[in-house]
């Protein structure tokens, strides 16, 4: 009996210490990864619009450099609009380093695309040279 309270003591400890390291697993570094895809954005919206789910499922997730010209700033959130059709949202404050109409080129974790505000998203942006 006792042995038997052991093993379960035991699988219990191995089974939390799976779950706690597979939920705390280490945050991806995008600036530091290499980009999966490199295009301009309306590269990326003639892919959507061909095929939206083949173009999504190729796309989400992944590292991307896009290209454009900034069309749109929002300083409080950290946040540009490249083309008028994707939104940038960036680690840092880009203020200083970014105005409307540079032609820019940025590094960042593609998310989606929001049909309702037929716009592209993009997070964890940082500026590529």
């Amino acid at each position: 009996m006792k042995n038997k309270i052991l093993i379960f003591i035991g699988i219990v400890l191995v089974a939390s210490a799976a779950v706690y390291f597979y939920a705390y697993k280490g945050h991806r570094d995008i600036a530091s990864e290499s980009a999966d895809f490199k295009m301009s954005v309306s590269g990326l919206s003639k892919e959507f619009s061909e095929n939206d789910s083949l173009a999504n499922s190729k796309y989400a997730d992944k590292t991307v450099e896009i290209y454009g010209k900034v069309s749109n700033l929002d300083a409080s959130s950290h946040t540009i609009i490249v083309d008028e059709k994707l939104s940038v949202v960036f680690l840092d404050s880009i203020l200083p380093k970014i105005n409307a109409n540079d032609s820019i080129k940025v590094k960042g974790r593609f998310v989606g695309y929001d049909d309702l505000l037929e716009e592209f998203k993009v997070d964890q942006a940082t500026l590529s040279n």
